[in-house]
């Protein structure tokens, strides 16, 4: 089955490869939408950005958009309830509201669907499930560097394993790297503590960020990662982000990457 979100926030699903599309009525029609997805949004418009599916039950599924925040179903799309305790909204009335965040992107852990990293409009979050709150692990970068960006990978095998792209968070949000200095950011804690991984990458005047579909790891031992940039290259690292090396250049502006492992 395929999952397809849309701007405005719809979701439809296709059960032919993408032939015929179908509207999942139990998202776009139920009585809260217009509530969860008010018509304000970011400046590309308003997303249903994410659908992430539990590896250990497809029923049990999660949305990330850019007005709501992040949403949960557990019996396949029937019903929804928000997820967002703990996450800041610091441009709405209540900064902690029950809805009305701006989810970036979320990762669920594929060997420990109890584990989902958060990376937000205002910063980034982990929440342990069952419980019912984020905790802002972002405190732990560098204060210089902040916690704003638009990514996060995982290790595939280590839950307490991810990687961020952060960018300079101020108010004028530029959407450069902190200083001109691109880096990623590696936690092995859980989020405990935060490490640069900028070998390779220009030491300065590195003016790029990264969207939120073009961070990615390929699953292999030891991960390999690769960014797109808004600049139009692709860098990769092929030892975990101790090393980076670029790959492409002179193309678009890049909005999502993927890696795919062949033989």
């Amino acid at each position: 089955m395929w999952w397809a979100g849309t701007s405005p926030p719809g979701l439809f699903r296709s059960e032919d490869n993408g032939m015929t599309w179908e509207s999942v009525t139990g998202w776009n029609e139920h009585p809260m939408y217009p509530e969860w997805c008010p018509g304000a949004g970011t400046p590309d418009g308003e997303l249903l950005a994410q659908v992430s599916i539990c590896t250990s039950d497809p029923r049990h599924m999660y949305l990330c958009t850019s007005s709501g925040g992040v949403f949960e179903t557990t019996d396949q799309c029937k019903t929804w309830a928000p997820l967002n305790k703990g996450v800041l909204a610091n441009f709405m009335p209540d900064p902690y509201p029950e809805f009305g965040q701006d989810a970036h992107q979320i990762a669920v852990h594929p060997a420990n669907n109890n584990r989902i990293y958060q990376q937000n409009h205002c910063g980034i979050y982990r929440i342990d499930r069952p419980g019912d709150t984020w905790v802002r692990i972002g405190d732990n970068m560098p204060p210089e560097i902040g916690d704003i960006g638009f990514s996060v990978v995982l290790n595939p095998r280590d839950d307490d394993m991810a990687w961020v792209w952060p960018m300079d968070g101020t108010d004028i949000w530029p959407r450069t790297s902190p200083g001109g200095k691109p880096a990623a950011y590696v936690t092995r804690d859980g989020g405990n503590s935060w490490e640069r991984q900028g070998n390779g990458f220009p030491a300065e005047q590195g003016w790029f960020t990264v969207k939120r579909q073009a961070f990615v790891g390929d699953g292999r031992d030891p991960v390999g990662l690769y960014i797109g940039t808004t600049g139009g290259e692709i860098w990769s690292s092929i030892d975990e982000g101790e090393n980076w090396r670029e790959i492409a250049r002179h193309l678009p502006e890049i909005y999502s990457l993927n890696a795919v492992t062949v033989g």
